[in-house]
C-alpha cells in the first residue's frame, strides 16, 4: 500500500482514542460522498469494507478503493465474493445486489467509525455469522453515540433494502449533522460560552444508552491480528437455503450480545451446538432445519469460536488494565477537544 495512505481499519486502530465526534461525522461524509460518485456512474461497489477505505495523509480525506474487483474469475456461479461482516443480508441469501446493498455496508462502516473496532470480532465461523446476519443480528451499539447518527446507521443496515435511505438522503442528513457541529463551534466566542451551550443542549437532548446487565465484557481486541482478522478478508462464500432476511428484535440482540459464552462443552460438540442453536430464539424463523454444523474440534475444554467471549460478574469497583477500555472513558479527550464535540452526547 502507498505510504501516503492508510486504510480505515488501521487508522481507527491507531487513532480512535484521539478522534472527536465532529471528525467521525466528517469521515462518514467523505465515504458517503465517494460512494455517491460511484453510484452516479450507474455502478455498485458490492464489497465496501474498512480495508478498502483509504485515508490520504496529505489531503486528510477518505477514498474508496478496490472498485470493480469481483473476486477470482473461476469462482462458482452460485457463490458470492466479499468481506462477510460488511455484506448485506440479501447478498448472503443469494438475492440480487443493488445500490441499497452498498448502503448496508455504509451502516456497518458507521458503526466501526463510532466504536473504533471491526464488526463481529468474536464471530470466527463464517456459517454462524452468516446465519446471524440473515436473522437480523447487528453489531452492539456503543453508549454515547449521537442519537441522529445512531438512527441513520440503523436505517442503513435494515434487513429490507427498500427501507434503507438512498444516497441523497444520507448526504442531506450527514450535512445537517456537520452543520450543527459548525454552528456550535462558530457561535462560541469563548471557552466558557461554548461549555455553557453544551451543558444546555445536554439538559434538553436525550442520549442513547444501551441496556446493561450484570455482565461486564472484556474485549481481547489486542489479539485480533492473530485470530479474528482472518474473518476480515474478502473471499468466496457458498451459502445455501437461507431464510428470508429479517430484522432482529431487541430481545434477540440482547440475548446474543449479553449472555456469557465462556464455557466448556462435552466431547459431542456438534450435538451440543445444534441443540443450543435450535433452542435459541436467535435462530428461529429459518426455513431450513439445522441438521449439520461446521466441523469443530471436540476437546474437553474446547471453547466455541462463535461464542468466544470472556465475562466477569460486575462489581461496584472493577479494576481492569485494558488499553481498549478508554474507548468509553468520558475523560478521554482534553477539555479543548470536548468543547468541539457534538452536544448531543454525554
Amino acid at each position: 500500500m502507498n505510504k501516503s495512505h492508510l486504510n480505515l481499519r488501521e487508522y481507527l486502530k491507531h487513532k480512535h482514542n484521539e478522534i472527536t465526534w465532529r471528525e467521525r461525522i466528517q469521515f462518514t461524509d467523505n465515504i458517503i460522498y465517494a460512494l455517491s460518485r460511484i453510484h452516479k456512474e450507474g455502478s455498485i461497489h458490492k464489497n465496501l469494507h474498512s480495508g478498502n477505505i483509504l485515508f490520504n495523509l496529505t489531503s486528510q480525506l477518505f477514498y474508496i478503493s478496490d472498485f470493480g474487483f469481483r473476486g477470482p474469475a473461476d469462482r462458482p456461479s452460485n457463490s458470492i465474493y466479499g468481506n462477510l461482516p460488511y455484506l448485506a443480508p440479501e447478498i448472503i441469501a443469494g438475492k440480487e445486489v443493488t445500490f441499497a446493498s452498498d448502503i448496508y455496508s455504509i451502516g456497518i462502516l458507521m458503526w466501526e467509525i463510532s466504536s473504533g473496532k471491526p464488526p463481529f470480532i468474536y464471530h470466527e465461523d463464517d456459517h454462524f455469522l452468516a446465519i446471524n446476519i440473515i436473522n437480523g443480528i447487528r453489531p452492539k451499539i456503543e453508549s454515547g453515540i449521537p442519537l441522529e447518527y445512531k438512527k441513520l446507521m440503523m436505517q442503513c443496515w435494515d434487513a429490507d433494502p427498500r427501507r434503507r435511505p438512498n444516497l441523497g438522503e444520507l448526504i442531506n442528513k450527514i450535512f445537517e449533522m456537520r452543520k450543527h457541529c459548525r454552528n456550535i463551534s462558530n457561535d462560541s466566542n469563548s471557552n466558557k460560552k461554548n461549555k455553557s451551550m453544551i451543558k444546555k443542549f445536554i439538559r434538553k437532548l436525550k442520549v442513547f444508552q444501551p441496556k446493561t446487565n450484570n455482565i461486564l465484557e472484556i474485549s481481547e481486541t489486542s489479539n485480533l491480528d492473530e485470530t479474528n482478522y482472518k474473518l476480515f478478508t474478502s473471499k468466496v462464500y457458498a451459502f445455501e437455503n437461507f431464510s428470508e432476511p429479517r430484522n432482529g428484535t431487541e430481545e434477540e440482540q440482547e440475548e446474543l450480545h449479553n449472555q456469557p459464552y465462556n464455557f466448556s462443552i462435552s466431547n459431542n460438540v456438534d450435538d451440543d451446538i445444534l441443540n443450543m442453536m435450535q433452542s435459541s430464539s436467535i435462530f428461529k424463523g429459518s426455513k431450513k432445519k439445522l441438521s449439520k454444523v461446521p466441523q469443530i474440534n471436540s476437546n474437553k475444554d474446547f471453547q466455541v469460536d462463535y461464542y468466544r467471549r470472556k465475562t466477569i460478574q460486575q462489581t461496584k469497583n472493577v479494576d481492569i488494565e485494558d488499553e481498549h477500555e478508554i474507548y468509553n472513558d468520558p475523560n478521554l479527550h482534553s477539555e479543548d477537544q470536548d468543547e468541539l464535540e457534538i452536544p448531543w452526547i454525554v
